[in-house]
């Protein structure tokens, strides 16, 4: 690796966190007098003036961008190094870099910050320059701001800080710089949404560009952090329950469903309710309703807390008894074990529910089986697709949020297929320590997860060295369903 800095003292702070040779490159270096031998990871660090009002002095900026005259070189590899500074404990930003040949105050810092700059230095866009293809990040610890100004007695302290900081930061380069290298990455296909995901996040921007915001929606539309936000930020407000929710407002329950009494309270409160339960979903529900309409024991295969299961659960208390594993399908017991039906979950491992259902089966001969398949022909078309991608991969990455079931299954379904395997919300959370000697890669992501978060992860990977990217496809999804009348 080949670590640029400008001052002495930067030497000194990172030469402190890294045993990596240091250059100096000097604050006023040109491109001509750079020249970079080898064909290994290059990093800038250094300390730096903040220009975004919510970076302050100590905290660190990982550049996703460096901007100098006239020329702007993207850092793709960023949010694996912002990551890892943030499961170090540093404070940190990622976002656009400047780099300016003298030093930005007043209104220049001001012009800065209005076209999303959050810090600038005298350097880094020189070196930008000319790293070529090779993996590069840059790092830059605050030392004053436009608040905190070089000028001022503190920028002794303040420059102590940044340095120690500095250190620190420099040990997690040393780690990224240290799993950079060719590999290939397995992309799952199909992966990301699913047509009930799709419906319920149009559902809900349909409902904001028709009636305006705010428009309620009871729990998580769909379980992704990423989908929840953006929704937020054009003018959904999630509530937990329909208390939050004012008299007469308009609600839209989530994909997951609701109980028939959230129906019943929700029209007491004279809410005006968008449906964006997913139809297989809903399915499941009316399966229970029959069943338990022939006062059959109904055995739901799910886990208690989802709250897919905790609807279902609803439309019959009484009769509906919870199974979340084979151990649970050896105790349970039925009224009438001749009159036994099950439902499952639509978002459980194919392989872990056919177990348990076997289960069933063999202790109640009678046992109902559901009229089709409950879990979701998109469950079901991952899982089949990280199989095919985990038998040749030292490593998969599963995009997802924690408190999505398929998501979860995912990674239990491609390490039971031999390979290690984690959840992650986007790229920021993949550990470098994973990276460790892994040449093969998969990738995939639940039915809740965006697809544009399978690009940045893609990208940032093949940020650390030579990449071959290979998809491969187990079927064919073409499902779609019809939108709710109140926002056709």
């Amino acid at each position: 690796m080949t670590i640029c800095v400008a001052l002495r003292a930067e030497a000194a702070a990172v030469r402190r966190g890294t045993s990596e040779p240091v250059t100096r490159i000097g604050m006023r270096a040109t491109r001509a007098e750079l020249a970079f031998a080898g064909d290994g990871p290059i990093a800038v660090l250094g300390v730096a003036g903040g220009v975004a009002p919510q970076v302050q002095v100590g905290d660190v900026v990982v550049a996703s961008e460096v901007r100098g005259d006239g020329i702007t070189v993207t850092c793709p590899a960023a949010p694996l190094l912002a990551g890892a500074l943030r499961r170090a404990g540093l404070t940190v930003h990622m976002g656009p870099l400047a780099t300016q040949p003298r030093l930005a105050r007043g209104q220049g810092l001001a012009t800065l910050a209005m076209s999303g700059v959050l810090a600038v230095d005298m350097e880094t866009a020189v070196v930008a320059e000319g790293v070529g293809d090779r993996p590069f990040v840059a790092v830059r610890v605050i030392s004053d701001t436009a608040a905190d100004p070089l000028m001022r007695p503190a920028i002794v302290r303040n420059g102590y800080r940044a340095l120690r900081t500095l250190t620190r930061a420099a040990t997690v380069v040393e780690q990224w710089a240290a799993v950079a290298g060719p590999r290939t990455i397995r992309l799952a296909a199909p992966r990301s949404f699913c047509a009930g995901v799709e419906r319920a996040i149009d559902i809900v921007e349909r409902a904001l560009d028709r009636y305006g915001a705010p428009i309620y929606v009871r729990r998580q539309i769909v379980h992704n952090a990423h989908i929840v936000a953006a929704l937020e930020r054009r003018g959904a407000v999630f509530v937990e329950e329909l208390d939050e929710v004012p008299d007469g407002a308009r609600v839209i329950f989530a994909a997951h469903g609701v109980t028939p009494q959230v129906r019943s309270r929700a029209t007491d409160r004279r809410l005006d309710v968008i449906d964006a339960t997913c139809p297989l979903v809903s399915k499941v529900h009316n399966e229970v309703k029959r069943y338990a309409a022939r006062d059959a024991t109904v055995f739901l295969i799910g886990h208690a807390d989802h709250e897919e299961v905790v609807g279902t659960v609803g439309e019959a208390p009484s009769r509906v008894v919870v199974v979340d594993d084979e151990a649970a399908a050896a105790r349970v017991t039925a009224d009438d074990p001749d009159n036994v039906a099950y439902v499952m979950q639509t978002t459980l491992a194919v392989d872990e529910a056919e177990r348990i259902a076997g289960r069933l089966r063999q202790r109640f001969p009678s046992l109902v089986a559901p009229r089709s398949d409950d879990i979701c022909y998109a469950t079901s078309n991952r899982q089949a697709a990280v199989r095919d991608i985990a038998t040749d991969s030292d490593l998969v990455l599963v995009v997802g949020s924690t408190n999505s079931s398929n998501s979860l299954r995912l990674v239990e379904v491609a390490q039971r297929s031999g390979a290690a395997a984690h959840l992650v919300d986007d790229a920021t959370d993949v550990d470098l320590a994973w990276l460790q000697g892994v040449e093969h890669v998969g990738i995939t992501a639940g039915a809740s997860a965006p697809p544009y978060l399978v690009d940045e992860l893609v990208h940032a990977l093949s940020a650390l060295g030579s990449t071959e990217v290979l998809e491969t496809r187990s079927i064919e999804e073409n499902v779609t369903f019809t939108l709710p009348r109140e926002v056709s």
